[in-house]
């Protein structure tokens, strides 16, 4: 009887090791590639010849962790690093063991001390510059981060303040800090970040961040003026419109009567131009604030049917609230008329898409006991209001008018320069900061929430969050135009060949490469790597990010022989 063969499984010992690659790799090539290291340690200053990681460096480490998307804390970016190849992602004589949080604060209160948003805009400029991205057109937005714990503000000048404010988290039991962000042209680099007290209001902020990003365009001598668009707060009489002095384009709120009046108008008076995907547009002249300026009125149909939607569900919560409040209202006793028409009219000021018609009565009774006497007069003991409701039908008309419509505003007088068409374009592509905020939002992101116990840190801490971004659009964008540039494509999710995959998705198709360290003589301390779980779609991907990345994952070779000395 032939007897089937057993393999026992042996564990390896400290001769054979497994580090994981996966994505790391391409992030790293990145940073590399834009020489994020050697431009912030060139600010910083040079670091001291003991010291192992430079807080270039650690920013670098930081940015890895960041788009690990592990959600690790940074006081665990040593543990973040423990099963990767450190040297070739952060460079020679790096260790795990030195990314310790004592190296990252470090680090962090560095940048604090130069200013986290003058060496952000130093550096990205420069990078924009170098690249051939800077583009005319620069999007503002703003968001707000929660904040945990107990903070020690300190005697520190200009340092943020925590402060509770308008939360965009839906957290306004937290505090928090607000980002001012400034992303820029087709792929969507950040150019500008500010991080502001707590309370701060984008109807004022929004024009400071643009005044000192001005400022400091004439301090690097960047002559051309950016475009400014930005959502309704950026639209004030008495800051956009009393200044005017440079080229905007931004939403207006419907607050005002103008823009209420408009957003109303009926179909047949406006003479709309159809546009793609079910859109349509109408220009109009204003002089609102005295500054002469365009409106174009937009419509999108998708927009028309999701806000119907919504609009009808409430109605509909509405008319059973107001049937079962109408029916209380009518049971309740007034002691006067006054009372009771007061209570009338908060009802209508509650649900003004109703029509409630109503009167309101005296209640009268006999005082004395008994058989009333015939004849005999009734006191009035009170009053109470008798009604009935129904959908107020022109109000809900005006209503469904406006809904799927927003107006948006420009000073560029020239349709023949700026058509209407590219003010829309422009407006859309807003889109790009709204989206850079929730990425750094993402709960697999670096942070959730901050966690730091100093408001220098907090700040420096974005700044590094924004550095993410910068890297993870710049990463996109480049293998974008390169897909398109020739010819190619990546399977999406779906095994669809595309020519604009996530950077999301491609960290996710690169799970899993790993290098394994064979110790071939460690009294000569010579060490064979191998890279696995590296497919043709894989080697394809990493191809496309150039000669670092291949150098990182072992395409191109950086020494002839593959046994290099540990």
């Amino acid at each position: 009887m032939k007897l089937k063969q057993r393999w026992r499984m042996e564990i390896a010992g400290d001769e054979i090791q497994s580090q994981a690659m996966d994505h790391h790799g391409l992030v790293a090539a990145v940073c590399r590639d834009l020489g994020l290291q050697e431009k912030l340690d060139a600010k910083l200053g040079a670091p001291d010849a003991r010291r192992v990681v430079s807080a270039g460096t650690a920013v670098v480490a930081m940015i890895l962790n960041g788009l690990g998307f592990t959600n690790r804390r940074l006081y665990l970016t040593a543990q973040f690093f423990a099963n990767k190849p450190v040297e070739k992602l952060l460079g020679p004589g790096v260790r795990a063991e030195a990314l310790t949080a004592h190296t990252l604060g470090q680090a962090l209160d560095e940048i604090a001390a130069y200013g986290s948003s003058a060496l952000f805009a130093e550096v990205a400029f420069e990078i924009a510059h170098s690249e051939g991205l800077l583009h005319r057109h620069a999007h503002l937005d703003s968001t707000s981060f929660s904040v945990h714990g107990q903070y020690d503000q300190g005697d520190e000048a200009q340092v943020i303040e925590l402060r509770h404010g308008h939360s965009k988290d839906h957290r306004p039991d937290l505090k928090q800090v607000v980002l001012s962000l400034v992303v820029n042209g087709p792929s969507a680099m950040p150019l500008w970040m500010e991080v502001l007290d707590g309370n701060s209001s984008d109807k004022t902020s929004f024009h400071q961040s643009i005044a000192r990003v001005e400022q400091f365009q004439r301090q690097v001598d960047l002559e051309t003026p950016f475009k400014w668009i930005a959502d309704s707060a950026l639209y004030s009489q008495d800051k956009l419109l009393a200044r005017n002095d440079y080229e905007w384009l931004t939403r207006v709120p419907e607050t005002l009567t103008a823009a209420k009046a408009l957003v109303q108008t009926p179909d047949e008076q406006i003479a709309w131009i159809d546009q793609p995907k079910g859109c349509r547009i109408a220009d109009f002249e204003s002089d609102y604030g005295g500054v002469e300026q365009r409106w174009l009125l937009v419509y999108s149909e998708q927009a028309y049917r999701r806000e119907k939607a919504t609009l009808e569900r409430k109605l509909a919560q509405h008319d059973e609230q107001l049937g079962k409040a109408l029916w209380h209202l009518g049971h309740q006793v007034f002691g006067c008329e006054a009372d009771a028409t007061k209570a009338l009219q908060a009802m209508r000021k509650k649900y003004p898409l109703f029509v409630i018609d109503a009167r309101v009565e005296p209640i009268a009774k006999h005082t004395r006991r008994g058989r009333p006497l015939a004849g005999a007069a009734r006191l009035i003991t009170g009053y109470r209001v008798v009604s009935e409701y129904r959908r107020d039908e022109p109000a809900l008309a005006r209503q469904l008018n406006a809904k799927g419509r927003f107006i948006l505003a420009t000073n560029l007088l020239d349709q023949q320069a700026y058509p209407n068409e590219a003010m829309l374009a422009d407006y859309k592509d807003q889109q790009h900061a709204e989206r850079g905020f929730r990425f750094l939002k993402d709960p697999w992101f670096m942070v959730d929430s901050i966690f730091l116990k100093s408001p220098r840190r907090i700040e420096a801490l974005m700044m590094v969050m924004t550095f993410c971004l910068l890297v993870y659009n710049l990463a996109q964008y480049r293998l974008r135009e390169t897909l398109k540039a020739q010819n190619e494509t990546l399977p999406n999710q779906l095994n669809t060949p595309v020519q604009n995959p996530t950077m999301r998705w491609i960290f996710q198709l690169l799970e899993g490469i790993s290098i394994v360290r064979i110790v071939i003589d460690p009294s000569q301390g010579l060490v064979k790597e191998i890279i696995t779980n590296f497919s043709a779609l894989r080697q394809k991907i990493v191809r496309f990010f150039g000669d670092t990345a291949c150098r990182i994952y072992g395409l191109i070779p950086e020494k002839p022989a593959n046994v290099l000395r540990m």
